[in-house]
């Protein structure tokens, strides 16, 4: 099967570096610190069509949905790992954000030839992982025409999930496939083809922004404190206790106590610590407030039983 990428934009020549290997270490880097300033722009371009995908995803998210990454290659690393790193963040469930990636498992540490050319490959994972009409499906890559993700977008679509594509090529066949397209436009890498670079690192800071905003959105973000982080091991054990101390004014020995009684929940402390109640008040105020502390602060008896 032949297959035409001259047109692409990621596949284009970069005017830019064509001297590259003639440069020293030096200048070479500065050549890639260049370009790579390029990135944040093209990004800030696509903000209004990533505030729509946030919105999309709080949405479905609240009314008991998922958000669901496909990739392949650097696309579908970048996906599984925003996806890994959500629960221990935000304090969410494992499977709220699912990453799959073309090839499966073994993909994320070595290159699985052919993978994101099968064209099934996502609806199969996307029907073991059980993809219903309530959830979100981002297809990611970077060359906008991944059979991998255009078969999963697709099936998503049949499903009626929301599908959102990211891609780094304008009108291309993954954009079309999903009902909302961010299409950054990084240009020609600096070195051709490689869209692990530019491309991946739009594709970085998008994934950033959407579980980040989402998740904001969601009140696990207090400030700009992560209020929900989950103190599984010595570090956020302590970054917990400074979290309580910082938002309550109490000492970090006074957090770490609370902490304790409030099952080591930092949200659950900080309105125990505020309204002077039990964990198990704190608790049913957050709950009432839809888990935002300064809600829960401040809701009234009355609010809750009504």
């Amino acid at each position: 099967m032949q297959v035409e990428i001259d047109g692409l934009l990621t596949e284009a020549v970069n005017a830019q570096t064509t001297n590259i290997d003639q440069l020293d270490t030096s200048q070479l880097l500065a050549v890639i610190n260049q370009e790579d300033k390029t990135v944040a722009g093209a990004v800030e371009q696509e903000i209004p069509h990533i505030a729509a995908a946030v919105d999309t995803i709080t949405t479905a998210i609240r009314s008991g949905g998922r958000l669901i990454y496909l990739g392949a290659g650097t696309s579908g690393r970048l996906g599984v790992l925003d996806a890994a790193e959500c629960p221990p963040t935000f304090g969410v469930r494992p499977g709220l954000v699912v990453g799959l990636i073309a090839g499966g498992e073994q993909a994320l540490v070595t290159a699985v030839e052919g993978a994101e050319d099968q064209y099934d490959g996502a609806v199969e994972q996307l029907r073991t992982v059980c993809l219903t009409a309530g959830d979100v499906v981002v297809g990611l890559a970077a060359s906008g025409r991944t059979p991998y993700v255009i078969g999963g977008l697709e099936y998503a679509n049949t499903v009626g999930a929301f599908t959102v594509a990211i891609s780094c090529t304008p009108g291309s066949a993954v954009a079309k496939a999903a009902k909302l397209a961010i299409t950054p436009l990084v240009g020609p890498e600096v070195i051709t083809g490689s869209t692990r670079m530019k491309a991946g690192t739009a594709q970085k800071l998008i994934l950033n922004m959407l579980t980040t905003a989402t998740m904001i959105r969601l009140g696990k973000v207090y400030g700009n404190l992560m209020v929900d982080v989950q103190p599984t091991n010595a570090k956020l054990i302590e970054r917990a206790k400074r979290i309580v101390a910082q938002v309550t004014g109490v000492s970090r020995e006074q957090a770490g106590e609370v902490l304790v009684q409030a099952g080591q929940n930092p949200k659950t402390a900080i309105v125990m610590i505020k309204r002077q109640c039990t964990a198990e008040q704190a608790s049913r105020y957050l709950t009432a407030a839809g888990g935002f502390i300064r809600k829960a602060v401040t809701i009234q008896e009355r609010e809750i039983t009504e």
